[in-house]
């Protein structure tokens, strides 16, 4: 009773308060409300949204949206959720998923301009299409019937065609290419899965406010399905919060990551000379929207801007320039402008990465909370550039890169590239240890089974000279295709030195035939390979922010001090297989129907006409005339020199075409069956 009893008295306080202006009392009723619930033993459920902005170095700006739900998994529980979605824990439940992750993906992370080596790229640069990945808690005979039902799920919660991926012939079980065990891991991607926002509105669903308050009320449509880049993902995790292992709480992480380009305000102005001014922008500018208060069931929800550690060491490049200001001046709690850039409002706390993996630089992140900011009206934090800067972001070790080689529709091969970007701070001294120091490189490839790999045939090129495969690969797992049945898998861990400069390896196929009914609707583009997973199990990504418990108060930031290894994707490939000519049946059908028509035209024109009725009519004639009319037709005739018609000539002329019509039905009833006879 006491728990009904406070849970009432919260809903009237909410429902009693104004509308406006009253935000923060409503949220501390419920507040209290909540608190007062946990202390009666009903467990925990929490929500925390961030978003996370960054300019980018080619002037567009990086939006990160994050949103955290968590669920205990206690009997107290049973199948209701204050917070957490009922459709996801069904899942889970019935399925028995211990982890999984799933990508909605339109556009290529640009690693060079965007970088690789961060927490975002490396956990949220996905490929484009759909990917999902699933870990089961269940026996290995269960795991593929368990991964089909889960498809046709997602399928129809997502409006995607995610149920594709049931075919055998559609996804892989890796056997090391992916953290969790290998045995209950199945993957599998669809690269020409179209994203719109039948897509988004029920990813936006889980959230408990939607997309009506908070964070959430920016994702204007049209502003994200415009960037450059965005990617929907939801990841599930199960966590154990018991030393016994008996009880576990259940995680779902939703993010948006979405890359646009400011529109040029105004009062920015562009040199159009050697260095151009990044163009300022603003949440409104970017979303068409501003934050008009907070989700009232968050725990927290703060906004986040992020300075790369590069752009932080041309920030200090420019404080040597310019006196009047020194580099603490940008990371005051309590300024408002500095000498490159100006912010429109006043953060709430600045924090510093430590221990970062440059030297003499770090990352900086300003925080602002959407609750106080929002109180007085709403939240558009807005950021104006002052002086041209030149700065890149983190890259990855190697840049990879894929593509095609040969021509034709028989044969070609499947070459990957490895060029160096000399990140050489995660392996210290490599000069000095010689050849004993060595750089791995995870590759995981999976091949449609119409594209007949011919494993043997892989030649290694290590700087440009040919090296025996032996020596390059540690660990290879080969998976053969099977006609219409499974598709071909590749795992190799690649030793590499690491003076590398760049290497490659390249691997020669067959082009397979289709059936006729297994062609797409648009055969003649061509027919993708799946993106290739490269892993480097030597880099890991992890931010630390010290002692200050910033990041424990924020899900975002917890995250972003995980070790994230680091991962990139390859480009699809879009590969021309020989196609049938589909206006062939067309014109089998008309042929073969004028020919129909032709005969049965035939066969139906002789059937109908009567044969002896002009014979009849004749002697009809004969018998209605009289002698005299007969008499003067005999003597018209002599005097015109006409001959004498006759009931004779008559009939003789009757039977001829009598016999005219056999002979057409025979050669008619001819071609019918000399065309049933080649036709068999």
């Amino acid at each position: 009773m006491a728990f009904l009893s406070i849970l009432v008295s919260a809903i009237l306080l909410l429902l009693l308060l104004p509308s406006r202006g009253s935000s923060a009392a409503a949220a501390a009723a419920f507040a209290s409300g909540s608190a007062a619930i946990e202390e009666g033993g009903a467990g925990e459920e929490d929500f925390s949204e961030a978003l996370l902005l960054k300019p980018l170095p080619d002037r567009k700006v990086l939006a990160h949206f994050h949103f955290e739900t968590g669920a205990p998994e206690t009997p107290s529980y049973g199948r209701h959720h204050r917070l957490f979605p009922k459709s996801i824990a069904q899942l889970v439940k019935k399925f028995h998923i211990q982890e999984m992750e799933l990508s909605f993906t339109q556009g290529r992370w640009n690693y060079e301009s965007w970088g690789g080596f961060e927490p975002i790229a490396s956990s949220n640069a996905k490929p484009p299409g759909v990917e999902l990945w699933a870990v089961f808690d269940v026996p290995p005979d269960d795991v593929d019937a368990s991964w089909k039902n889960l498809t046709h799920s997602l399928s129809g919660l997502f409006c995607a065609s995610i149920n594709f991926l049931e075919s055998s012939t559609a996804y892989a079980a890796p056997e090391w290419s992916f953290r969790p065990a290998p045995g209950s891991l199945r993957y599998g991607t669809l690269p020409r899965e179209a994203v719109c926002t039948e897509n988004l509105t029920p990813w936006l669903k889980l959230l408990p406010c939607r997309d009506k308050a908070g964070i959430s009320s920016l994702m204007d449509r049209p502003s994200i399905y415009r960037g450059f880049y965005h990617s929907q993902r939801l990841r599930l995790r199960s966590v154990k919060t018991s030393s016994d292992g008996t009880h576990s709480s259940i995680i779902l992480e939703q993010t948006l990551t979405v890359v646009l380009h400011p529109n040029i305000q105004k009062t920015s102005t562009v040199n159009y000379g050697e260095n151009k001014l990044q163009p300022s922008w603003s949440m409104s500018s970017l979303f068409g929207r501003k934050i008009g208060g907070t989700c009232l069931l968050a725990k927290s929800s703060n906004v986040y801007l992020q300075l790369d550690w590069d752009l932080v060491r041309e920030l200090k490049h420019l404080q040597n320039g310019n006196q009047e200001l020194g580099v603490e001046s940008i990371m005051e709690e309590s300024f408002l402008s500095n000498p490159a850039f100006v912010l429109s409002d006043e953060p709430d706390k600045v924090i510093n990465e430590v221990n970062s993996r440059s030297e003499g630089s770090s990352a900086i992140l300003y925080e602002f909370s959407v609750r106080k900011h929002s109180d007085l009206g709403p939240f558009d934090l807005g950021f104006t550039w002052k002086t041209p800067i030149v700065w890149s972001c983190p890259q990855l070790p190697l840049r990879v890169s894929r593509f095609l080689m040969g021509s034709g529709n028989e044969r070609g091969a499947i070459a990957i590239s490895l060029r160096s970007t000399r990140v050489r701070e995660g392996l210290t001294n490599a000069k000095a240890m010689g050849e004993s120091c060595k750089l791995d490189v995870n590759v995981f490839q999976v091949v449609p089974w119409y594209i007949k790999v011919y494993f043997h045939t892989m030649k290694v090129f290590v700087d440009g000279k040919p090296i025996a495969v032996s020596d390059i690969i540690e660990k290879i797992h080969v998976s053969p295709s099977e006609d219409k049945v499974s598709p071909g898998v590749l795992e190799m861990i690649l030793k590499l030195p690491c003076s590398v400069d760049s290497a490659g390896f390249t691997l020669e196929f067959d082009k397979g035939f289709l059936h006729i009914d297994e062609y797409p609707p648009d055969a003649n583009q061509g027919f993708d390979i799946p993106p290739a997973v490269i892993t480097f199990p030597n880099f890991h990504v992890k931010m630390h922010f010290g002692e200050d418990n910033s990041s424990k108060q924020s899900a975002v930031l917890s995250r972003f001090e995980d070790n994230i290894p680091v991962r990139s994707y390859t480009e699809v490939l879009l590969v021309p297989l020989t196609t049938p000519d589909f206006s062939m049946p067309y014109n089998v059908i008309t042929i073969t129907c004028t020919v129909f028509a032709l005969y049965f035209g035939s066969l139906l024109n002789v059937l109908r006409r009567r044969v002896n009725e002009e014979e009849r009519f004749l002697k009809s004639k004969d018998k209605r005339s009289s002698p005299l009319s007969r008499l003067l037709s005999k003597l018209s005739a002599k005097l015109g020199g006409k001959p004498v018609v006759t009931s004779q000539s008559s009939a003789r002329s009757s039977s001829f075409i009598s016999l005219k019509l056999i002979l057409k039905i025979i050669l008619v009833a001819g071609i019918a069956i000399a065309w049933q006879y080649f036709s068999e």
